[in-house]
């Protein structure tokens, strides 16, 4: 059921990195993103994809990790993705994205949760040094990264209702990531017809 593949498809930060992810899987999650929905039906997507552990450990040195955890500086060596997926919009085809990028993304850590792994969206990237490491030419922009990996922490719902209404993401004493989100009742502002 979408509900429950919803549900399990949290943003996993630390990964059983000695657990590889082959490329075909990648591949099988990208072209998720493909079917996905594109504005105008432009396509403007490209993607890097990375499951070789020097280009992982490139990748790595240009991502930032989880603002919130201040005293977190991203994940130990053996607690690193197994792989990533770059998204690059291609300005040969458009200038604006839209948020194809961030559709194409759901739909690929869907996927990764339906397979059993997981994976973040990483935004926070140094884009330059990312350029350079990976010789990506100037007609695309960098996007996102999403990592992947099978899981090694968990991550469970909190109710804002519960913190004070602090949306602020934390870590418990015993490693567990808790996500406040706002109750249902707080995001209808209206429903037709009146009930």
């Amino acid at each position: 059921m979408i509900a429950d593949l919803v549900r399990k498809t949290r943003s996993f930060r630390q990964f059983h990195e000695d657990r590889p992810i082959a490329l075909d899987t990648l591949k099988q999650l990208v072209d998720l993103g493909r079917l996905s929905a594109s504005a105008a039906n432009r396509q403007p997507l490209k993607y890097i994809l990375s499951c070789h552990p020097q280009t992982n450990d490139k990748i790595f040195s240009c991502l930032a990790w989880a603002a919130y955890l201040t005293d977190w500086k991203g994940p130990e060596h053996g607690r690193r993705p197994a792989a990533y997926i770059i998204l690059l919009g291609d300005t040969s085809i458009a200038t604006d994205f839209w948020c194809d990028h961030g559709i194409s993304g759901q739909s690929i850590l869907l996927g990764a949760a339906e397979m059993g792994l997981g994976g973040c969206f990483i935004g926070s990237i140094d884009k330059d040094r990312l350029r350079k490491e990976l010789a990506i030419t100037s007609e695309f922009t960098i996007m996102l990264v999403i990592a992947l990996g099978e899981p090694a922490e968990t991550v469970v719902i909190e109710s804002t209702a519960d913190t004070g209404g602090n949306i602020r993401y934390w870590r418990d004493e015993n490693g567990v990531h808790h996500v406040p989100k706002r109750p249902f009742e707080e995001i209808i502002l209206a429903a037709y017809p009146k009930e």
